[in-house]
């Protein structure tokens, strides 16, 4: 089997939803279902799209596939065992073999399960402060809760949904054609195998009413743009019986005015004068747990780097903390006062006749030559 980019061939982005995953992937199991699709290409395809889907369905393995691809998969062991998202698996796949067979994903004794709950995602910004240390932040999210009233029973107070009489109560039904006796979701329950004769006023027998929910997110230390965090049952509440999708809270860490990161590592940029960077000196540089002293050595040049070890930030997952890494940048001075010119040109004199107080500028000139003498 070719290792085509999983997204690919599911033909979805690297931002797409697990609802939108899903979709995508029960719409290529369709299409080239062994039964639907005959031949080695469709079985093959249909592999691929299975394998992808496992792959991506699970929380843990997408995000080790985004990392390091299809070797990083390799690395983690493979694509065996269950894990987080492997329910989600074997859910949409019921369904597809629901769709292709007319089974209509029944469960036990013929009857469907309630739909679950959808998975939502709230994008939460950081600073890049609070996304080194951690923070705890307060967010609001608009979206369908059980129904207090009836508990998410769909059925008024003091009553309770009672037995299809159409299927009686295992969400199913057979009608015989000619030879045939075919088995097919019931109509009047829709697959449920119950029915609510005294529907919840609040909620219409719906089982769960809008409302804006008010979560705290703690948010561990060490996370970047990218990261998620999963909340568990946060999401939207299904149906009467049904559990609650999952809240994915996407990270996203704001640009700094000073600092740039790049996984545990923090850059930034420090101007100093030329007379520091000829004669050397000593510099305060902030980092994110305060100022430190750098030490500039003499004919220190513009472009190099300083390391401060541990001054970068600590991994989410464990370890030690990264590096500051300070590149100096030798600042001209400006709105100079006839003095200083003054002093500036008899500077500038004095190195007059002698190459060796530029060294590079000496070997630019020297390869700018005898690159002209060679054309």
């Amino acid at each position: 089997m070719s290792k085509r980019d999983y997204y690919e061939v599911l033909g979805v982005s690297k931002s797409s939803t697990d609802a939108e995953m899903k979709k995508a992937y029960k719409r290529k199991a369709m299409k080239f279902h062994p039964d639907r699709n005959p031949g080695k290409d469709g079985e093959e395809k249909f592999k691929e799209a299975k394998e992808a889907y496992e792959v991506l369905s699970n929380e843990e393995k997408r995000s080790t596939y985004d990392r390091y691809g299809h070797e990083g998969l390799k690395s983690a062991g493979g694509f065996g065992g269950g894990g987080a998202g492997s329910g989600n698996f074997s859910d949409v796949f019921g369904d597809v073999f629901g769709d292709i067979f007319g089974g209509g994903g029944a469960g036990r004794g013929g009857q469907q399960r309630q739909a679950r709950g959808s998975d939502l995602r709230y994008n939460l910004e950081l600073s890049l402060e609070d996304a080194v240390s951690g923070t705890t932040v307060k967010i609001k999210i608009p979206t369908y809760v059980n129904c207090e009233s009836c508990s998410g029973s769909g059925a008024k107070k003091g009553s309770s949904p009672v037995n299809c009489t159409t299927c009686g109560g295992v969400g199913q039904v057979r009608m015989q054609q000619g030879f045939f006796s075919i088995q097919q979701t019931c109509p009047a329950c829709h697959g449920q195998g119950k029915m609510i004769k005294d529907p919840c006023t609040t909620c219409s027998g719906q089982g769960r009413t809008k409302k804006v929910k008010t979560l705290s997110v703690k948010v561990p230390s060490g996370v970047d743009t990218g990261d998620r965090i999963r909340l568990s049952g946060e999401g939207e509440a299904g149906g009467p019986g049904a559990v609650s999708g999952d809240l994915y809270v996407q990270i996203h860490v704001k640009e700094h005015e000073i600092f740039q990161r790049d996984g545990e590592n923090l850059y930034c940029e420090v101007p100093i004068g030329f007379h520091i960077a000829a004669l050397g000196g000593d510099l305060e540089v902030p980092t994110l747990n305060g100022r430190v002293k750098l030490h500039i050595p003499s004919e220190t040049q513009t472009g190099r780097m300083f390391r401060l070890r541990g001054k970068g930030v600590k991994p989410m997952r464990g370890g030690s903390a990264g590096d500051l890494m300070c590149r100096v940048v030798i600042e001209t001075p400006v709105k100079l006062s006839k003095e200083q010119k003054g002093l500036m040109e008899a500077f500038s004199k004095s190195l007059e006749g002698t190459t060796k107080h530029s060294p590079q500028a000496s070997s630019w000139f020297d390869g700018v030559k005898r690159f002209f003498d060679a054309m």
